[in-house]
Formats: structure tokens, C-alpha cells, sequence
């Protein structure tokens, strides 16, 4: 259980930004404008599935004096871009997600790539690496329900830590034993971190070896121990896991400090995300009076993110029916607002966010054109 949570308390005050920066801006070399980004959230955030990143690159050298900010790239979107001499596209959801086998005019995703390697224009992506970010997308969301703690539903993992390896092999050494030979031969394993130091066992003086290695490189440690019997029967092996981060993952637990009705968290949250109107589905057994303590939420689209959490309500983009029917089922309200209604408003949050970031050294602007492509009439 983690006992670490983030406070969320919503803005009262928020700063007034005219569409294009001060003068004073200059500009960024592309490199060090991605490794800025990659600083402010780390690519390694991003889901396995995700395609993160610089997706288009113009010949270098490239230098970015306008950051775009959009939640989707359509061509109408691109255009405006165009229009505003952007030099670099943050596009929030990917333009390029499955493989392109070729570059015509044909279809409007390939228009994409063209338009923008024609006009020098560099696109990079974000998406599930802000999503997962402590001062991401979930976490903006989160923020539109009232003062409350909030904490991943699925943490992450460190991209990196000091052990090497996925596994740890451990055994003694006696003195029937030729400690060198052993030491050297597991040391002759690629990818093998060895250490060893004096332990004592039933009274006898032995060397206890600590291997780290890889899958593959446990597999020929396995092997070359199995050919000591006595050395394998008591050799232990375990798997290594990357410790998780306490404010970083995918969806948010968030507990209010008070507990509302449905139908004053409804209003909190069309009025956070400047909607006339959301989708509700009641939990059995509940009413617009009942009380909301614990919300689930998941930016986008949240069925497998936020299946099996314990709330009183899930709050998110889109849900499969049958995924509503089994939270319906178990007294869960859910609330659907469409897709891109649950992250577009964060771009705001971010454009303040990445101005300090960078030291406003380029100018940042945020799409007009940009919306959810379903509306209600």
C-alpha cells in the first residue's frame, strides 16, 4: 500500500497569456529544446505501446523560436500552425501511431508529414509520458474535483536504478571448493557483476558470491552451477524489481477532504472542464444525492486503467458499454466527458508550466482550432 500522496488543491489565479511571447524571446536549437521536454517528463514514463517522442525531425541544423501546443494535429490544426510560423508541434496525442508504408497525398496523416518536412516544422509527442507525469495531464484532471489527496492507480516503475540486472544469484563457497576457478569462470559471463565476502555457515568459514546479471546471462549461470551439485542445491535466485514512484504512474485515486454529492462533483467537474454537458451512468443503488468520497480517473480513454479500482465514481473520457455495465453493476457512477474533453484544458496548465521550464527562451502558443471532434446537438 503507498502511503505517500500528492495534494491537490485547485487554482484560484490564473495568468493571462497573450497568443504570441515577448519579443524578448529568442530561440532553441531542436536538440536542446528535446532534451529540455525529456527533462520536464521523462519519455521513460510512456506506456511499452505508446509512439513518444520526435516523430518528425527536419534537416538539422533546426532552431525553434515558436512552440505549437495541440491536444490532436488534424490538418485544420496544422494549418493554424502553419499560419503562426510555428517551428515545432507539440502534439499531445501522436499523429504518427501505426507504421506508414509510404508518404503520398493520399491520406490526411501522411499530408501531416509532408506539410511539415516542406515547411521545416518538427513534431514530437508526448502523450502517455504526460499522463503519467506527477505534474501531468491525470493529475490537471484531478484538480477539477475540490481539495483533495491523490495517488497513481498504476505506479511507475524507475527507469533506472543502481542494481544492474533483472536477477540476483546467490550461494556459499566452502573450502572443498576451488573458490578461483568458480570466480573466475562466472566471471568470464558476459553481462556478470560479481561480489563476494566472508560469511560464516554451521560453524564453517565460507564465501558467499553475489552475482547480478541478465536473463540471458542467468541462464548460463544456471548451467554452469547445475555441474556442482552441492553449489545449486542451495543456490538462491531472485528477480529484481525497479522501484515504483510514488507520484508518477497512470490514473489517479483521489480522496476528497469532504465528501460531496454526485451532483456537486458533476457541476465541480463540467465547470473545471468548460462543459454544458457530461455523459452519467448511475451505480446501482445510487442517486444524483449520494455521496462521492473516492474518485477513479483516467485521462482519455479509461477502461483498462481504471478496472478493478475501489471509488465511488470513475471519471473519464470514454468507456466501453459493457465496461459502464460492470462498474453500474458493482455501485460505481461513471462520468464520460468524450476523449479529448478530459486533457485539452491541461494544455494551459503546460504552456505556463514549460515557459518557466525553459527560461521563456522560445515563444509557446497554444492551437485555437484544436477540439474534440464530437459535440452534442
Amino acid at each position: 500500500m503507498l502511503s505517500s500522496h500528492v495534494r491537490l488543491v485547485p487554482a484560484r489565479v490564473r495568468l493571462v497569456h497573450s497568443l504570441v511571447r515577448s519579443p524578448s524571446c529568442s530561440f532553441m536549437d531542436l536538440k536542446a529544446l528535446l532534451s529540455s521536454l525529456n527533462d520536464f517528463a521523462s519519455l521513460s514514463f510512456a506506456e511499452s505501446w505508446d509512439n513518444v517522442g520526435l516523430l518528425v525531425e527536419p534537416s538539422p541544423p533546426h532552431t525553434v523560436n515558436t512552440l505549437f501546443l495541440t491536444n490532436d494535429l488534424t490538418e485544420e490544426v496544422m494549418e493554424e500552425a502553419l499560419q503562426k510560423k510555428a517551428d515545432c508541434i507539440l502534439s499531445y496525442h501522436p499523429p504518427i501511431f501505426r507504421p506508414m508504408k509510404r508518404i503520398t497525398w493520399k491520406t490526411w496523416k501522411e499530408r501531416l508529414v509532408i506539410r511539415a518536412l516542406e515547411n521545416r516544422v518538427a513534431i514530437y509527442s508526448p502523450h502517455t509520458a504526460y499522463d503519467a507525469a506527477p505534474q501531468g495531464v491525470n493529475n490537471w484532471l484531478a484538480k477539477g474535483l475540490g481539495v483533495c489527496t491523490s495517488r497513481p492507480i498504476h505506479p511507475s516503475k524507475a527507469p533506472s536504478c543502481p542494481t544492474e540486472g533483472t536477477h540476483r544469484v546467490e550461494f556459499n563457497v566452502n573450502h572443498t571448493h576451488d573458490l578461483d576457478k568458480i570466480m573466475s569462470t562466472v566471471k568470464g559471463i558476459s553481462d556478470v557483476s560479481v561480489t563476494s565476502f566472508s560469511a560464516r555457515t554451521d560453524e564453517e568459514e565460507q564465501t558467499r558470491v553475489s552475482l547480478h546479471c541478465g536473463q540471458q546471462a542467468l541462464m548460463q549461470v544456471v548451467a554452469f552451477l547445475s555441474q556442482h551439485r552441492q553449489l545449486y542445491q542451495k543456490t538462491e535466485i531472485l528477480s529484481l524489481e525497479k522501484p515504483l514512484l510514488l507520484h508518477t504512474g497512470m490514473g489517479r485515486l483521489c480522496t476528497l477532504d469532504d465528501s460531496v454529492s454526485l451532483a456537486t462533483l458533476i457541476e465541480r467537474i463540467k465547470r473545471h472542464l468548460k462543459l454544458s454537458h457530461v455523459r452519467l451512468a448511475l451505480g446501482v443503488g445510487r442517486t444524483l444525492e449520494s455521496q462521492v468520497k473516492v474518485v477513479a480517473l483516467c485521462a482519455g480513454s479509461g477502461s483498462s486503467v481504471l478496472q478493478g479500482a475501489e471509488a465511488d465514481l470513475y471519471l473519464t473520457g470514454e468507456m466501453s458499454h459493457h465496461d459502464v455495465l460492470d462498474a453500474a453493476s458493482q455501485g460505481i457512477n461513471v462520468i464520460l466527458c468524450e476523449h479529448s474533453n478530459t486533457e485539452r484544458g491541461f494544455l494551459s496548465d503546460l504552456r505556463d508550466a514549460l515557459s518557466v521550464h525553459l527560461e521563456n527562451k522560445i515563444n509557446i502558443i497554444l492551437s485555437e482550432a484544436d477540439r474534440d471532434p464530437l459535440q452534442v446537438v
